[in-house]
């Protein structure tokens, strides 16, 4: 076991040290993968230290590296070593944080962490909530309880509406799926210029709906969303949701991590105002998979809708783990009973660098998007899209036709180009960026938030997307 354990260390070791070696992905196809790894049913006993090299070398080495420094695609994930030694702690000592008698101490460490958690966002006491497994699960959960509080329990009726824009993430729409709603009942308003969710088509749109009989009970309002890093207004949102009695559910995932400087705090205003919040420890607090986080301002709230006291069918089974006095069962505040200890990878990060660190670092990605975004301005060839918005910038392509003074392609064959520049970059192996789509047309996306990531990494992918667009065009 000792053996093994050195030997897993090392690989750690040896891939966090490593990262910017290599390609920032390393691709496969499938026949090439069966044959690496679709081998028979071991029957008889093998080395560990053998397997876990093959799981490093031909299965856990093919994929995206999200830690990369010129891996700018998505939201990147960065992870720390604590974090790793955390779900090898956790895994090891059985840690469930459902219920007390299951898993005092770490039920009392998640509470420890929500209460950091809470405290670096600036949210004011009494918020509260739990660890699962990403925004998906936390966009689910809070829309969950939202519908049980606003429509008193009685499910999805015919009439319920949930508001949102075009630019929520996609987990908006499948989690009202999840919780009953048809996707007629799902009112997706177009953005306004700074592509944020317009209060006021949003209030006439409300208004609307209750003088035709329906019943609003809800708005999903995106701290950064994907595409752009755009903030919708929480401030107006909230006050729309006090006037019509609607849950106010904030969706920051990724940006409301900026909450932890005081400059992003002023640009996510309104975070202490929604009923429900969406944070990603694993996306710019800089933590591995899994590790997402849903806030509310009175997190007995979740209770309605999950107590296992209202869901259970035996009257005897699970009696005994019932929580009593001052204990708190967390399974009694989500879809989950078995759950995985994910707080313990932001606690031990939290003790080994300190909040000062982590403050430090969402500082830094907003100040390198912001470089980007003026290298972009500054080199001929690219054009600004989006400017930087929560470590996120979008551009394009632009290149003039060769031998003419005027501009390059427009429309359709624009497009093509912005994915022709992304296919070749890719495929370069030394960036990654990807598409997206701003106002109907294909933008290339830029996400700057690794702490690896250097003002020379940014200079040098810029300078790769020029000469691909001048290499696509030509």
């Amino acid at each position: 076991m000792r053996e093994a354990g050195r030997h897993l260390v090392e690989a750690v070791l040896t891939r966090l040290t490593t990262v910017a070696d290599g390609p920032p992905h390393a691709g496969a196809d499938p026949g090439r993968l069966r044959q690496l790894l679709d081998g028979p049913l071991p029957e008889h006993p093998g080395s560990l230290p053998e397997a876990i090299d093959t799981a490093v070398r031909d299965a856990l080495s093919y994929g995206i590296r999200f830690d990369h420094p010129r891996c700018l695609a998505f939201v990147p994930t960065t992870g720390t070593y604590p974090a790793v030694l955390a779900d090898a702690l956790a895994a090891a000592f059985h840690s469930v944080p459902g219920a007390w008698l299951v898993g005092a101490g770490p039920t009392q460490l998640e509470l420890t962490t929500v209460r950091w958690l809470c405290e670096l966002l600036g949210l004011p006491p009494g918020h509260g909530g739990l660890f699962l497994s990403g925004g998906s699960a936390a966009n689910l959960t809070a829309l969950a309880a939202a519908r049980d509080d606003r429509l008193d329990g009685e499910g999805v009726p015919p009439g319920a509406r949930l508001y949102c824009s075009s630019q929520a993430h996609p987990s908006v729409a499948r989690a009202a799926h999840l919780i009953g709603l048809r996707r007629s009942q799902l009112v997706v308003l177009e953005p306004d210029a700074e592509l944020r969710l317009p209060a006021d088509r949003l209030r006439a749109r409300i208004r609307a709906d209750r003088a035709a009989g329906l019943r609003p009970f809800a708005v999903v309002a995106t701290v950064g969303t994907t595409g752009t890093g755009a903030i919708d207004p929480l401030p107006e949102l909230a006050d729309i949701c006090d006037e019509f009695g609607l849950w106010l559910h904030a969706d920051g995932a990724h940006g409301a991590a900026a909450a932890l400087t005081p400059a992003g705090r002023a640009r996510c205003r309104g975070l202490a105002l929604a009923d429900s919040l969406t944070v990603d420890p694993h996306k710019w607090l800089f933590q591995p998979y899994e590790a997402g986080c849903l806030l509310l301002r009175r997190p007995e709230l979740l209770r309605r809708s999950f107590a296992m006291d209202r869901h259970r069918l035996d009257t005897g089974y699970l009696r005994p783990a019932r929580a009593g006095g001052e204990e708190t069962n967390l399974d009694d505040y989500g879809p989950q009973q078995s759950r995985g200890l994910r707080a313990l990878k932001l606690w031990l990060s939290l003790r080994t660098f300190g909040a000062a660190a982590f403050r430090r670092a969402v500082a830094a990605g907003t100040e390198r998007a912001e470089y980007a975004a003026e290298r972009v301005r500054s080199t001929e060839g690219l054009e600004l899209v989006t400017p930087a918005s929560l470590g996120i910038l979008t551009l394009r392509c632009v290149p003039a036709a060769a031998g003419a003074s005027g501009p390059g392609p427009s429309g359709a064959a624009a497009d093509r180009l912005q994915e022709a520049v992304s296919a070749e970059v890719c495929a370069g192996g030394r960036a990654m960026v990807l598409t997206t789509d701003v106002r109907g047309r294909r933008v290339l996306r830029l996400c700057v938030i690794n702490p690896a990531t250097t003002r020379a990494d940014i200079d040098e992918t810029l300078a790769l997307l020029a000469e691909a667009g001048r290499r696509a065009l030509a």
